[in-house]
């Protein structure tokens, strides 16, 4: 019993060690992000009709660090502002499955050629779903919800409320922005995603200490029977993309093939029962609907074309995930990382007591 304890401490060390550098220096782009990108302005582009709202959509949803939680409420305000329903949509396919954190944490677990398939899907399903929604997502009890037949709210409306929230408002100095942007890097942040990323950093060593090599290829197989089972797990779920990351290259590590992998690390951050209610309520059953068939249908779709160019990149995964020489950069990177996400627990702890 101790040997598996102390298995499962190593690998979660040595997984934490090897993706905490990125992980940081995401957090710190994000909070760059969060003072050059405001809200009114992200909200100022999306509304209106045609493709180019799903397009701009997909562009600002693409690097924010907001997680499929998260993301919903942002959404459903861009959606009360004036965006499209196929805009709205868009964000809300593109903004959990990436982001800056999230493509370094993906480049330091599962290697170069994941972090750069990850994102360019997320960008073909964005705008597959946005346009599928903008051309068939409208139907007679959908018209108290859908906004499209509105003018766009004009930028400068509820100016007087938002201008007591924006960071980038010219009342508020450098100093002071530079300071929200690091705290909302190295506070926020680690508090919203700590949860779920420990919880996958666990499972994940849990499963590379007892699950024994090819475990995945021996029960599930290959293609599309291990594609639907990793499906129908990531779908009702909530995980964010940071905590399925090492979930996933522990899973490539016993046996998962990469397309397989790939469809559990699109499906659980984009899906979950609690925001696939609030499409179906906000947006309409048919959107629902469609949101949910262009990530079933998207994730099959990459996860072929993921075997297809790269089917041995579970070699890699290996690569990454037992990397044993972890530099003292690393393992210093590493306590850095506990110590904010410890942090975020008891601020939050200290934030229900005083409620």
């Amino acid at each position: 019993m101790f040997d598996l304890l102390r298995q499962i401490t190593v690998d979660f060390w040595a997984t934490i060690a090897q993706m905490s550098p990125y992980l940081l220096f995401g957090f710190l782009v994000a909070g760059l992000l969060s003072i050059f990108v405001s809200q009114e302005m992200v909200e100022r582009h999306l509304g209106g009709k045609g493709m180019v709202p799903i397009l701009k959509a997909s562009l600002f949803g693409l690097p924010m660090p907001l997680c499929s939680c998260g993301v919903i409420p942002v959404s459903m305000s861009l959606h009360q502002r004036g965006a499209s329903k196929g805009a709205t949509i868009s964000f809300l396919l593109a903004t959990p499955q990436t982001g800056v954190d999230c493509i370094l944490v993906t480049y330091s677990l599962l290697g170069p050629v994941f972090a750069i398939f990850a994102p360019v899907a997320a960008l073909v399903t964005s705008l597959v779903g946005g346009l599928l929604v903008s051309l068939f997502g409208h139907a007679p009890e959908d018209k108290g919800a859908d906004r499209e037949d509105h003018d766009p709210v004009h930028p400068q409306s509820d100016g007087s409320q938002a201008a007591g929230k924006c960071c980038c408002h010219p009342l508020v100095t450098p100093r002071r922005r530079l300071l929200d942007g690091l705290r909302y890097s190295f506070l926020s942040l680690p508090r919203d995603i700590g949860k779920s990323l420990l919880v996958g950093l666990a499972i994940a060593a849990v499963i590379s200490a007892l699950v024994p090599d090819d475990f995945f290829a021996q029960k599930l197989g290959r293609g599309l029977p291990a594609m639907l089972v990793m499906m129908l797990i990531g779908i009702p779920i909530y995980v964010c993309t940071s905590g399925s990351v090492p979930l996933a290259a522990a899973m490539i590590l016993k046996g998962l093939s990469p397309g397989a992998a790939f469809v559990f690390l699109m499906t659980g951050p984009v899906t979950n029962a609690a925001g696939l209610a609030t499409i179906w309520n906000t947006l309409g059953r048919r959107t629902a609907i469609l949101y949910l068939i262009t990530v079933a249908v998207c994730a099959l779709a990459g996860g072929f074309l993921l075997d297809a160019i790269a089917p041995h990149i579970e070699l890699a995964g290996a690569t990454h995930v037992h990397n044993m020489g972890a530099s003292l950069f690393q393992h210093a990177s590493a306590f850095a990382l506990l110590a904010l996400l410890g942090y975020g627990f008891y601020s939050r702890f200290r934030r229900a007591r005083s409620a």
